[in-house]
């Protein structure tokens, strides 16, 4: 069993920056791939980011490329994702989820294991 921990949400004007954590906790695993997703009520979940275990290979959603920046630090099993110039259309619940296929992954069911969440909220 894999725990995923997500942590570093919180409330920030637009332009503003935060940076998500998502430690991973259990199973070990040798190879792998994670991804960052988030959800918002009126809206399926939708893709962010992803990263391969190796960190070499990463995949961004157009609507954060640029702006986003995923990186793993797998010393510490934990991935992050660094959001910069947020909008107020970022605004959702963060997930965070590993997919141990270790191939990178834009749509959500191919994943694992995911975590509970935490809150992105921008004001404008």
């Amino acid at each position: 069993q894999v725990q995923l921990v997500e942590s570093g949400g919180g409330l920030v004007q637009a332009g503003g920056s935060l940076r998500l954590s998502c430690a991973a906790s259990g199973r070990t695993f040798r190879s792998y791939s994670m991804g960052w997703f988030r959800q918002t009520p009126k809206k399926e979940r939708e893709f962010v980011a992803a990263i391969r275990w190796t960190g070499g290979s990463t995949v961004y959603a157009d609507s954060v490329k640029g702006r986003f920046t995923i990186s793993i630090d797998n010393a510490k099993s934990t991935v992050y994702l660094q959001m910069n110039s947020l909008k107020p259309e970022d605004t959702a619940v963060y997930y965070c989820a590993v997919d141990l296929s270790a191939v990178i992954r834009t749509t959500s069911l191919p994943y694992d294991y995911w975590g509970q969440g935490t809150q992105v909220t921008v004001s404008s």
